[in-house]
């Protein structure tokens, strides 16, 4: 749709009279330039839901700053400072990681804002942005810098702070990342599992607090257990000490993994055509409401004059949004070369 011309921001409002939630990640000079602010659209349909995903957040300096996930969630949140090695370049994100996650925190608003709505009677504005998310899943770290333990800082000074939570590569070049979180208990089964309960005999390593002061020697002595097995082999000596890990699993992996197929966490599609015979399914599950099964997304347009017609738009008024270049159709995108 054509939001430039006054019959394209018309219709939009015909549309959104008729509808429950509007979602936009439209920043606030657009929102106005459109007539799609909130102020306009509640008057409009006062029970309307509008949802927006800002970069930073509706207020302060950078309100209409442009972001992308890489930028507002992951450079701004100090998740990229803190994940990487001392004196390593920060590193890039996986694709959509920072935007899965606020879509998430979205969803969460919007059934609040319908919920509400229910009780009320009344619509609502609701929002989040890049940067809250991207600070609330770091914010176990940021809430200890507010307390005063930079661990950003510290782990440039002097590495990763705790040799039990890290990463290890074993004999057939597999990584294994542990998650011993109650040390005291588990240290002696870990060793015993790596077939070094020396170490407990080591003043350097006796217990907890020892092998805390002795950070970077313990690592190397992990490091150098973990290269005598292979990952299986590992695995079977931590499952059976009872010691939390896991397998540094690479994507090509995922796909078909057991657990993610038995959870249908990724799910077959049944589509015959290219590339779509598996798909990433939702993180949302309701029992007594099965996720529906998943589709091919529509080619742009598709769907266009379907939607308007059973919105009760006249014929004669599509017609001339579709002469006029209002509306598109997948047909017409399609010999625009688009």
């Amino acid at each position: 749709m054509d939001l430039r011309s006054d019959a394209g921001q018309a219709l939009m409002h015909d549309l959104v009279a008729k509808a429950d939630v509007l979602t936009t990640n439209f920043m606030r000079s657009q929102l106005d330039k459109y007539q799609l602010s909130y102020d306009t659209l509640k008057r409009v349909n006062p029970r309307l839901v509008f949802a927006h995903i800002s970069g930073y957040g509706l207020k302060g300096p950078d309100a209409d700053r442009r972001a992308f996930d890489v930028t507002g969630w992951w450079a701004r949140s100090g998740l990229m400072e803190f994940i990487r090695q001392p004196g390593q370049t920060p590193m890039p994100m996986a694709p959509g990681m920072g935007d899965h996650c606020t879509a998430t925190a979205l969803f969460g608003a919007v059934m609040t804002g319908l919920y509400r709505r229910e009780r009320t009677g009344e619509g609502s504005f609701v929002s989040t942005s890049l940067a809250a998310n991207g600070v609330w899943a770091n914010g176990m770290a940021l809430q200890g810098v507010i307390a005063g333990n930079n661990i950003g800082t510290y782990r440039q000074a002097k590495g990763w702070p705790n040799p039990f939570s890290d990463v290890y590569r074993c004999s057939d070049g597999e990584y294994v990342v542990l998650a011993v979180i109650n040390t005291a208990r588990e240290y002696p089964a870990l060793a015993a599992a790596l077939d070094c309960e020396h170490w407990l005999a080591d003043e350097r390593f006796a217990n907890v607090g020892s092998v805390m002061k002795n950070r970077p020697d313990f690592h190397l002595a992990m490091a150098e257990a973990f290269s005598q097995f292979t990952f299986g082999q590992a695995s079977a000596r931590l499952e059976a000490a009872g010691v939390t890990f896991s397998r540094v699993t690479p994507m090509g992996d995922i796909i078909d993994d057991e657990q993610m197929r038995a959870n249908e966490i990724v799910v077959e599609t049944g589509d015959d055509g290219e590339g779509y015979p598996l798909t990433i399914n939702s993180p949302i599950s309701v029992a007594e409401s099965p996720n529906r099964k998943p589709k091919r997304a529509p080619d742009v347009g598709a769907d266009s004059l379907a939607v308007l017609r059973e919105l009760g738009i006249e014929e004669q008024r599509i017609q001339t949004l579709l002469a006029d270049e209002v509306i598109f159709t997948a047909e017409t995108k399609t010999q625009e070369g688009v």
